[in-house]
């Protein structure tokens, strides 16, 4: 019988971060940390999915994409997932998310 293993330790991810400590840069484009994106450097490449990392110096996006590679993408190539008014998911370009005003959430 071989022995017994000890479960392997759960890293805590960017998403399960308390809502307080989250990156300010991001929260003025309405994002956080592991958002779900998409992005294309030219139009007519086929869209790549990513996850949001961090805000750039330059102002860019910086995204996970599927391999692991980190990518600084101008923010004006992003979009972001969204559930739609029926669930559906859909995309929505990441300068109207920013340029549109909300009401903060509470709690």
């Amino acid at each position: 019988m071989p022995p017994a293993r000890r479960p392997a330790a759960k890293r805590q991810s960017v998403t399960d971060r308390p809502a307080g400590l989250t990156d300010p840069a991001l929260t003025m484009l309405g994002l956080t940390a592991g958002d779900r994106v998409r992005f294309r450097r030219r139009d007519t490449e086929r869209w790549k999915e990513a996850t949001v990392a961090r805000r750039e110096a330059d102002g860019s996006l910086s995204v996970r994409d599927g391999r692991g590679g980190l990518r600084a993408i101008p923010i004006d190539l992003v979009e972001v997932r969204i559930v739609g008014p029926r669930g559906g998911i859909t995309w929505e370009s990441l300068t109207e998310r920013a340029a549109r005003t909300e009401q903060m959430r509470l709690i």
